[in-house]
């Protein structure tokens, strides 16, 4: 309490002791002298001045902030109701298990869905069994087996059974007394191992660490880069985590007091000092004399009340944290996966249209018609795109925006760019035969497929083109498409899909006419006579 207000509560106190004073000695005058005259007056007065004295008095003291409950409030606030904390986080976890239940049922792969499914009910299970997940995460070198088992035999509560391997990580089930709640301790793989299997059993161990509740991270001396990164890693997440230092037995006094002020100072952004603990979860024989060996005793108890501390008094949020951190994980990864399935759906579409482009450019004489055709194949298609991402868009609609990209197409210079670089590329080609139509086709195929892929990241951000615009969107999917290796296997599958179809038509026209020629020459006695088609065919 402030020195102000201590100096106004002695003041004020003072002065109504005094003034109660007075007011006793006055008030037994008065009383004695109205009595004479009417006493039961004077009664009514001396109550009706007790009142006033009575809510001066609660006045005054609600004014310093001094309730009778013995809680404090400050003039002109009200006293804030805090919320219940897990019961909120609670209800949002299972809003958002529900809104993920609902984008899995979208995936198209029914193997990718139901493994998905089988996550959010085991994340749904956890919230209404309230079981909490530790994992025991450092390297193999740094005790953490044996912390578990020094935990599991120092700690009072019934043990069950381990489940896994010490490749998959071994969980133990534990209820401590008095806590109403089961806990399940896993030894995760050790991180930091040599060789592929090393590096498989570190991802286990960074998986089971994720999905844990409580974090217990054990190292056996001050953090190293190489340990200090997946620790921080997990706190950026917002994993709960307790440092743990093993081996102590291995360090004098001084030398843990060090290494413990190091690790306080390294993880102070993200492990308050208090989850900064030692540990001798095994330690080793003492050689007492030349006969003797002394086991010291284990020294875990500051490891198992912090975590019996926090258990019973975060758990409900550990709980409800960790379940809203995993299902919006598996909302992600849903996300993700709905994501690819759109963007190969769209480029179905893309390829689709892109053709049709083509083979309508090449097959149509007029220029206008040129221009009127790629508008109505772009429509169509940004209108099957708008769909695949859920946008439903008209016929008219999607002419604006085709013809709005078409025109940002022209300012930028693509469409020139584009009928340059096919052209090139057709040179080097084994096509015999491409005609200007031909290049104007694959050009248009070309443009349609930037336009495309420019319309699928316009929907893929609800219909907005970002902060850089319709023109940094173009500019982009143009790079994208200037890549060497795209621009061979266009051209191929341009090859195949219109120059030989082209050539195919034309050479079957040209076989029709030598055959038509050769019935007329014999339909008329090995005569070519007046109707010389064969030579004008020729010439």
């Amino acid at each position: 309490m402030p020195l102000s207000r201590i100096i106004t509560i002695v003041v004020g106190l003072s002065f109504i002791f005094g003034l109660m004073l007075w007011l006793i000695s006055a008030l037994s005058r008065l009383y004695s002298e109205i009595a004479w005259t009417s006493p039961f007056l004077a009664n009514f007065l001396v109550f009706i001045l007790i009142v006033l004295l009575i809510c001066f008095i609660a006045i005054f003291i609600y004014y310093l902030g001094i309730l009778p409950n013995g809680k404090t409030t400050t003039k002109g606030k009200r006293r804030r109701i805090l919320p219940a904390l897990p019961a909120e986080k609670n209800e949002i976890a299972s809003k958002t298990i529900e809104a993920v239940k609902k984008q899995v049922a979208q995936i198209q792969d029914e193997v990718t869905q139901k493994a998905l499914l089988v996550k959010s009910q085991q994340i749904e299970k956890n919230l209404t069994t309230g079981i909490l997940k530790v994992a025991v995460f450092g390297t193999g070198s740094a005790g953490k087996t044996s912390l578990v088992n020094s935990l599991m035999g120092e700690m009072v509560g019934s043990v069950n059974a381990s489940m896994g391997t010490t490749t998959e990580g071994v969980t133990h089930s534990l209820k401590l007394p008095q806590g109403h709640r089961e806990i399940l301790i896993t030894d995760t793989p050790g991180i930091l191992e040599m060789g592929a299997k090393g590096e498989i059993r570190e991802q286990l161990a960074r998986q089971l660490a994720t999905e844990a509740d409580l974090l217990l991270f054990v190292c056996d001396n001050d953090l190293r880069a190489s340990e200090f990164t997946p620790l921080e890693a997990l706190a950026s997440i917002g994993k709960r985590s307790l440092l743990i230092l093993n081996k102590i037995d291995l360090y004098s006094e001084e030398e843990q007091e060090i290494i413990l002020t190091n690790l306080k100072e390294r993880v102070k952004n993200f492990i308050a000092p208090v989850d900064v603990l030692k540990a001798c979860a095994n330690p080793q024989p003492v050689q007492f004399s030349e006969d003797e060996m002394i086991q010291p005793e284990v020294e875990i108890t500051a490891v198992i009340k912090r975590l019996a501390a926090i258990c019973r008094a975060e758990g409900d949020d550990l709980l409800a944290d960790n379940i809203l951190l995993q299902s919006q994980r598996l909302g992600e990864e849903a996300r993700k996966l709905i994501s690819q399935q759109r963007g190969r759906e769209a480029d179905k579409i893309i390829v689709r249209y892109q053709w049709i482009g083509a083979g309508v450019i090449a097959c149509t004489p007029l220029p206008v018609l040129d221009m009127l055709a790629t508008a109505a194949v772009n429509a169509q298609m940004v209108v099957e795109i708008g769909q695949v991402y859920g946008c439903e868009l008209n016929s008219d609609t999607g002419k604006d925006l085709a013809v709005s990209l078409g025109k940002t197409l022209v300012s930028l210079g693509v469409v020139k760019g584009a009928v340059e670089l096919i052209a090139k590329a057709l040179q080097f080609t084994a096509a015999t035969y491409v005609v200007g139509k031909v290049i104007q086709g694959i050009s248009a195929a070309y443009l349609t497929r930037i336009a495309g892929k420019s319309f699928v990241e316009y929907f893929r951000q609800d219909q907005d083109w970002g902060d850089g615009g319709i023109t940094e969107v173009v500019q982009r999917q143009f790079k994208l498409s200037r890549k060497d290796e795209f621009i061979k296997g266009f051209v191929q599958d341009a090859i195949t899909k219109v120059i030989e179809p082209i050539k195919d038509t034309l050479d079957n026209n040209f076989n029709e006419q030598i055959e038509e020629s050769n019935e007329i020459y014999f339909d008329e006695s090995d005569d070519w006579g007046s109707n010389d088609k064969s030579k004008d065919y020729w010439y």
